[in-house]
């Protein structure tokens, strides 16, 4: 009898190994999920930073599966996590999250932190946020880290073959250009050549990326920045959107569309996705009760007018069904208005998507 209960733990222990081994290999050959931006997609760099735009204490996080702050700009998840769940994957680590090391790295990484823009000026409030060329060194960093776990080689297929997310440029409106009367960009510009600098600077960022090796990167554009309740409560006119605001994200986005079409020509391939988030956010809106939602004027969570004033805080107000708004504080979506977003991301017309969404991109590349 010993030896057959020896034989049959033996048997597990070599079973387990194998489940084990079997966990690391699919992992590395699974697809990265790499992530830079701002607060629409930061979920906790700027925990481990000395700056004020963070999202580390309650009510964020109150849906969260924890029903923790993390540091996402969110009651529950945001479009990152809400991503990884559609391609069948963990959400990835902030970049400065002690966890982030050995098979976590194959997984992907997030560098995205809330306050940063396209240019280094925006958000110069904040003090310590990771600017987009530092989120870029750190990229370069992230594959050695990769290149010393499985080899230089498969760290460089990682990242060829990785799905990378990219969403900044709103900030470079509400904090910077707009963030007060009279400033200095917008003394330097008037906002058409402002909109051409923006555009201008953020092509050296996606040709920067790859150039490092990236080759399918989903890049978002911005909201209706006149309608968030932050810009409602301190620029509307009877309740109607910011006009000035709206006339930027009008300007804005058609420019970037183009430009990503003509990025993707000089390279000869589409590595570069538009993700039309401008069209995603309107609709729900300006029909807010098509999409189950009560309100897209009035925070979840804030104060002052359409609780749009300061920060989400245990002292704010804050609303008992988060289901029934669209946006969780001054300007963040709301995880159910987050999973709007990433259904049409996932699914949506070239309205939404050009030149395809992300189920034909993972059908596509599933197939090379």
């Amino acid at each position: 009898m010993a030896s057959n209960s020896s034989a049959c733990s033996s048997y597990w222990v070599i079973s387990g190994l194998a489940l084990v081994l079997g966990a690391i290999v699919h992992q590395a050959d699974a697809r990265a999920f790499l992530v830079f931006g701002d607060s629409l997609v930061d979920s906790g760099n700027n925990n481990y930073l000395a700056t004020t735009a963070r999202a580390d204490s309650y009510p964020y996080g109150i849906d969260y599966p924890t029903h923790q702050a993390t540091g996402r700009f969110s009651n529950g998840l945001n479009i990152p996590d809400l991503i990884s769940e559609q391609i069948g994957s963990e959400s990835p680590l902030p970049y400065l999250s002690p966890e982030l090391r050995g098979q976590k790295l194959l997984v992907g990484a997030n560098f995205a932190s809330a306050g940063i823009g396209i240019l280094n000026d925006t958000g110069i409030q904040f003090l310590n946020i990771i600017r987009m060329h530092r989120q870029l060194e750190y990229f370069q960093q992230y594959q050695q880290r990769v290149g010393a776990l499985i080899g230089a080689e498969k760290a460089k297929r990682l990242v060829n073959q990785s799905l990378i997310l990219l969403t900044v440029g709103g900030n470079d409106f509400v904090n910077n250009y707009y963030l007060v009367p009279y400033s200095a960009r917008s003394r330097q510009y008037d906002l058409p050549d402002y909109v051409k600098h923006l555009i201008s600077e953020y092509k050296k960022l996606l040709m920067r990326l790859y150039n490092l090796g990236a080759r399918r990167v989903l890049v978002t554009g911005t909201g209706p920045l006149g309608c968030v309740p932050a810009e409602l409560a301190t620029r509307s006119t009877n309740g109607g959107c910011s006009a000035e605001l709206q006339r930027a994200a009008a300007l804005y986005n058609p420019q970037l569309e183009s430009m990503i079409i003509d990025v993707n020509r000089k390279i000869g391939s589409d590595v570069f996705i538009a993700a039309n988030t401008h069209q995603m956010h309107a609709d729900f809106v300006s029909n807010p009760q098509a999409y189950g939602f009560t309100t897209s004027k009035i925070a979840c969570c804030g104060q002052g007018p359409y609780n749009g004033l300061g920060l989400c805080t245990l002292l704010s107000n804050l609303c008992p069904n988060r289901e029934l708004y669209a946006f969780w504080d001054p300007f963040h979506p709301s995880e159910k208005a987050n999973k709007i977003i990433v259904q049409q991301i996932m699914t949506g017309s070239t309205r939404y998507m050009k030149p395809m969404n992300l189920s034909t991109i993972m059908a596509l590349d599933s197939r090379t």
